[in-house]
């Protein structure tokens, strides 16, 4: 679970930077922070997933 939440929080600071370097205001950067958590979440899921069955 560690891993989604990190993975969550990489996405949400990559998100962010992203509208940031494209000249966006504060929601443009608050909705890539959203987007990008999402997805790096769904990812970590994955490879949390894929780890638990190596391991187990």
């Amino acid at each position: 679970m560690l891993v989604v939440l990190g993975m969550a929080l990489l996405g949400a600071i990559l998100g962010a930077l992203t509208a940031r370097k494209r000249n966006g205001n504060a929601a443009d950067m608050a909705q890539y922070a959203a987007g990008f958590g999402i997805a790096f979440a769904l990812a970590g899921l994955i490879v949390s997933m894929v780890l638990v069955r190596l391991v187990v």
